[in-house]
């Protein structure tokens, strides 16, 4: 699909990610010996455990927040977790996050979020006291979402940005359920959910032929759900027979990403994966609490993980290096995956919200197909584009502008290709797109 135009000012946002303040949050977030959730026992003023980690999040938004004139809203979501697995008593657990609200009000309410577990683990999950450094897992997706609100608070966007900072993903995804739910029940319109998990980059693997797989400096993974988890037997019955299995919301989130770094990344430097499978295999991480609760919500993760330095206590054994220390991280690597997340938060935050309503008009036998849908709300869409591409093709092929009519017929068989409708405003932010229902 031809490549759409950049916008300046999102070029401007990626290139203010700075490797060394990504660098400075990582190796702080390991310096507090344990982010274990269990250790939310520790003393207050130790300077240690997870409550220490929590305080310094908190005051790391609140600063990005004095300096843009107190544009973030800086809050806590903490509750106090009930005995389950990998918890063997009630335990606190503090999600912090930071709001930036949108500045238009028919727009603010559609929010965009990029999230991160700042909680950490060694080889024991239920271990609060041996040293956790998790700077990889997942001080590096921490870091991300803390950046992002660095740079991205310094601008202005008609829609809300949220910036999220989970604890509990060690022990069962418990801190970012809490919030999904939390959101869910409050009726919050969360459009997209970014989740960076894993993201540092490890390239100091034990090199041992022929099982040895490089990691790849230039490649992040994006995993994204096919069937969504809330999905009806009736809505999993259209899928079937519309051959939409890969059409859910979060894999045209993915698709987005990938659009974006085309966009505002440099051909070749960097470009995210697209895997279609959920998780890593029979794996999970804290976007399921979000799918779970119907929103449209994806993973990125570096290309190659080292489980040397991953839920590893920190030692050296028969000459390898265990534990997920700051030094194995590619600072880098990390700012990279940061620019994207930018990019996209921007992107999205930036464009009219989807059109509504997409149908396919399905009543007669035709190789033509007419699609028509609602207006985008808010009032910043100018037009729209349909998107289609092969039933066999991974990504969008074609992008055709239709105005800004709601309704249109492309010569163009319905049975060969999966079509979208997306909406664009008068500077070419796109919306994210939406595939139609069949209407008879």
């Amino acid at each position: 699909m031809p490549g759409t135009m950049a916008d300046p000012q999102i070029t401007a946002m990626a290139a203010e990610v700075s490797a060394a303040q990504i660098q400075k949050s990582i190796e702080t977030l390991a310096s507090f010996y344990t982010r274990q959730t269990l250790s939310a026992g520790m003393p207050p003023g130790s300077g240690r455990g997870i409550n220490a980690a929590a305080d310094w999040i908190k005051g790391q938004f609140e600063q990005y927040s004095s300096q843009c004139g107190n544009c973030l809203e800086v809050k806590t979501d903490e509750f106090l977790q009930q005995p389950g697995p990998r918890i063997p008593q009630p335990t606190k657990i503090t999600n912090v996050y930071a709001v930036l609200r949108g500045t238009d009000p028919a727009n603010t309410g559609r929010i965009y979020l990029v999230s991160g577990h700042y909680d950490s683990r060694n080889s024991d999950p239920l271990d609060a006291t041996a040293p956790a450094p998790g700077a990889n897992d997942d001080a590096s997706g921490t870091a991300v979402s803390l950046e992002c609100a660095r740079v991205l608070s310094r601008h202005r966007f008609p829609a809300t940005i949220i910036f999220l900072a989970v604890a509990g993903e060690e022990e069962g995804l418990y801190g970012s359920a809490h919030f999904a739910k939390m959101a869910k029940a409050d009726g919050w319109d969360i459009e997209a959910v970014l989740n960076n998990d894993i993201v540092g980059g490890d390239d100091l693997p034990q090199k041992t032929p022929p099982h040895y797989i490089p990691q790849s400096a230039n490649i992040v993974r994006v995993f994204s759900e096919g069937l969504p988890l809330t999905a009806t037997e009736e809505q999993l019955r259209l899928v079937r027979s519309t051959g939409g299995e890969s059409d859910s919301a979060s894999r045209q989130l993915a698709r987005y990403i990938a659009e974006v770094s085309r966009q505002y990344l440099r051909p070749g430097d960097f470009r995210p994966l697209l895997v279609f499978r959920r998780d890593r295999y029979l794996r999970g991480g804290d976007h399921i609490s979000f799918n779970q609760q119907g929103y449209a919500a994806v993973r990125f993760t570096e290309y190659r993980e080292d489980f040397h330095h991953q839920h590893q206590n920190v030692r050296t054994e028969n000459g390898i290096e265990y534990g997920d220390l700051p030094k194995f991280v590619d600072y880098d690597y990390t700012a990279n995956v940061a620019r994207l997340n930018a990019a996209t938060l921007a992107s999205l935050a930036l464009a009219p919200a989807a059109p509504t309503n997409v149908r396919l008009l399905t009543k007669a036998l035709e190789n033509d197909s007419t699609l028509e849908w609602g207006p985008s709300p808010g009032g910043l869409a100018t037009s729209y584009e349909v998107l289609w591409r092969d039933t066999t093709a991974p990504d969008w092929e074609r992008a055709q502008a239709v105005g800004n009519g709601t309704r249109v017929t492309l010569p163009v068989s319905k049975d060969n290709v999966i079509f979208a409708v997306r909406a664009v405003d008068a500077k070419g932010h796109r919306s994210l797109a939406i595939v139609p229902t069949p209407e008879r």
